[in-house]
């Protein structure tokens, strides 16, 4: 496992993980919180679920906050790759739901299965009917990996299958899978989906990992690395994508554009690919499988869903990007990556979205308007190898934002932005689920 060099004072580690907009702050001075009676339900208990209860739960005195939720276990997202890159165990990216839960919210461990915002109400799986005033939609996304033709989540980390996105024991059986490779050589494959996805980089990243896994190993020669863009850049930000393409090809990475995977053989080990010429196969001995990624169905058949426009067909909440308020019903409003906005599927975004939600929905409480607004901001540690990555932060224009200018360059590899993802980003995504951030 990769040890850092030296290790970083509290001060400094706080420092690094501020560049990704995940650092505590510290309580707004001489603010009360509101006394109301208003009912709340918050749908999801992911990372803008849960951020958002604890949130409401400081501000508000009186307010009844209702959580619904089924999943038991909490997933940390954005330590996926670190454990499909063998650095970490399943473990750590695994705590219980119900210990990031504020102690005045009450949660009910059902999903939710119907959302009427006419009616004002939510029922759950188990038939009961919750009524709100106000209600926060974090319900996160659907990974499909039906809509691939002869996927089985169940084989991944056999025959050279792999996908981080899974959850935490197919991310450690996807290092399992890689690291054979890595042993062995031949062909892996890469890609990403053409529907809107969570963090847009992981596949990116875990390319560069496998080549350094290769290279430590001294097997890179015996290996040919191809990453299948779904369309024809490597990232949403100009700049990026040309860094990226860049460091790619420095790396010996080869890219095919306009491939999207539409079947895989997982017997055979051949992936079938859509592309402008038609289908393409292509055989492997390890790819990382990254399934399209939808809005859950309780909210694409539901009205919350955009009816028309981009984010229509895979049913992702129609609100707007600025204050993350739905645009049809005024008293909810959508968080994370259920919301249908051009940027924002990041634990970062969760960090500047909640924040603005809640104020917006404290304000209607208060009858004021609120100024706070969400400017589409994205983060993403791109690890290029282990030790090393690039701190890519940017807004809805595809403006470079960073946090500490002249101090952490955007598009350097740097061994302080690799800390920032390995070491310090988990205990501010934490502090983050409190509401201290």
């Amino acid at each position: 496992m990769f040890q850092p060099r030296a290790a970083l004072s509290r001060r400094r580690l706080l420092a690094a993980a501020a560049a990704l907009g995940l650092a505590p702050a510290p309580p707004a001075l001489g603010e009360a919180p509101l006394r109301t009676r208003a009912r709340i339900v918050i749908i999801g208990a992911g990372a803008a679920g849960l951020a958002a209860a604890s949130r409401l739960a400081q501000r508000l005195d009186g307010a009844e906050i209702t959580l619904i939720d089924r999943r038991r276990e909490h997933l940390y997202q954005p330590g996926l790759t670190l454990v499909a890159a063998g650095l970490k165990d399943a473990g750590y990216v695994t705590s219980a739901t119900r210990d990031h839960v504020a102690s005045r919210v009450m949660l009910i461990e059902q999903a939710a299965a119907e959302i009427d915002p006419v009616g004002r109400s939510v029922t759950t799986e188990a038939g009961g009917r919750v009524s709100y005033d106000y209600l926060v939609v974090a319900t996160g996304l659907q990974l499909d990996y039906a809509a691939i033709e002869g996927m089985d989540v169940a084989r991944i980390g056999r025959d050279g299958l792999g996908s981080v996105y899974a959850g935490a024991e197919q991310a450690a059986a996807t290092w399992r899978a890689m690291s054979d490779f890595a042993d062995r050589g031949g062909t892996a494959l890469f890609l990403r989906p053409a529907t809107e996805m969570k963090c847009a980089g992981a596949p990116l990243k875990y390319a560069f990992l496998t080549d350094d896994v290769l290279r430590r190993r001294g097997t890179r020669g015996r290996a040919e690395l191809v990453y299948n863009a779904h369309n024809r850049a490597l990232f949403s930000v100009p700049i990026v994508a040309e860094k990226l393409r860049m460091l790619y090809a420095d790396r010996g990475i080869r890219v095919n554009h306009d491939h999207v995977l539409r079947a895989i053989d997982p017997g055979r080990r051949i992936a079938t690919f859509r592309t402008p010429q038609g289908d393409q196969e292509l055989g492997y001995d390890f790819i990382n499988v990254v399934p399209p990624m939808r809005a859950p169905a309780v909210v694409r058949n539901s009205p919350l869903a955009w009816r028309s426009g981009p984010f229509a067909a895979d049913g992702w909440a129609e609100v707007d990007r600025f204050t993350l308020r739905h645009a049809r019903f005024p008293e909810v409003f959508c968080v994370g990556d259920v919301a249908g906005v051009p940027k924002g599927k990041t634990a970062a975004s969760v960090k500047w979205q909640v924040p603005v939600a809640v104020d917006h929905l404290v304000a209607t409480i208060q009858g004021r308007e609120s100024p706070a607004r969400y400017n589409g901001y994205t983060s993403c540690p791109m690890i290029t190898r282990i030790g090393r990555a690039m701190l890519v932060e940017f807004d809805y224009d595809d403006n470079l934002v960073p946090s500490f200018p002249g101090v952490i360059a955007p598009l350097e590899e740097l061994w302080i932005t690799w800390i920032i993802k390995e070491i310090g980003l988990k205990p501010t995504y934490l502090a983050m689920l409190r509401g201290r951030a």
